[in-house]
């Protein structure tokens, strides 16, 4: 993927890995258009960043989903590069799972169904760019799920398999299919103060585009870049262990 000259849609980008990763494409010299639900979050990323466009959308929502596709099309022609960036992560202990369905059918709604929604409704427009380029958020836990965060792991894991298939059935389009796996970063992601161990932003973010200008179709960071390579052994056992230091540090969960 070229890293300038694009013109970029990043949903969840008013903050966290979303708003670090549109700040460097601007900064590369890419037209970058950001959605979320919180609208305060979009003004502030766009008067710290001037030129970003942006659009309310909750991801959750079909119609906002269509909404979202429609103006994009309609008002950014141009629009070559699809990052789907935005999630949701919510610690749950099935064995107390008592809240409505619809608490837990909105983590599987905005981190699976809305990627592969906008996806297969932007591919006609992104194949018609001499070149263009999806960019998919999973995470390293598609490959070792955190236990505490079950429905999220297996959204990513979904995820991370959807990104294969598509980049089988799109080797022969003018479309690259990049995926990014995050470890924990020191984000909000889950609630504030849930990820201050994480690794740091800026150079999770700086990792990534340097991913990018390297050609890597895959692209970890720290453990998750290790995870990659790992065997099914060495994967069960980081499970396990991680499982067993939640525990340690959450004994009330």
């Amino acid at each position: 993927m070229k890293l300038s000259g694009n013109t970029i849609l990043i949903t969840g980008g008013g903050s966290g890995i979303g708003l670090a990763l549109a700040k460097r494409f601007v900064a590369a010299g890419n037209e970058v258009i950001i959605c979320g639900r919180r609208e305060t979050k979009l003004n502030e990323a766009k008067s710290e960043i001037p030129s970003l466009h942006t659009k309310v959308c909750d991801l959750s929502s079909e119609s906002d989903r269509e909404a979202l596709i429609e103006w994009a099309t309609a008002e950014f022609p141009n629009l070559n590069v699809l990052v789907n960036n935005a999630g949701i992560q919510q610690r749950v202990n099935v064995k107390n799972a008592k809240e409505p369905w619809s608490y837990y059918q909105q983590e599987i709604t905005s981190n699976l169904e809305a990627p592969v929604h906008l996806t297969l409704r932007l591919l006609p427009s992104l194949m018609a760019k001499p070149s263009a380029a999806i960019i998919n958020v999973s995470s390293g836990l598609a490959f070792t799920p955190g236990v505490w965060v079950p429905i999220y792991s297996a959204t990513k894991a979904a995820l991370h398999s959807f990104t294969i298939s598509l980049r089988h059935q799109l080797e022969d389009t003018s479309i690259e299919l990049i995926e990014v796996l995050p470890p924990a970063v020191n984000t909000d992601l889950g609630g504030p103060g849930l990820h201050t161990f994480g690794a740091p932003l800026d150079d999770f973010a700086d990792a990534v585009i340097q991913g990018i200008e390297q050609e890597q179709t895959e692209i970890g960071y720290g453990g998750t870049e290790q995870r990659l390579k790992a065997s099914r052994e060495e994967l069960d056992e980081h499970t396990r262990q991680a499982w067993d230091h939640f525990l340690i540090r959450t004994p009330g969960f």
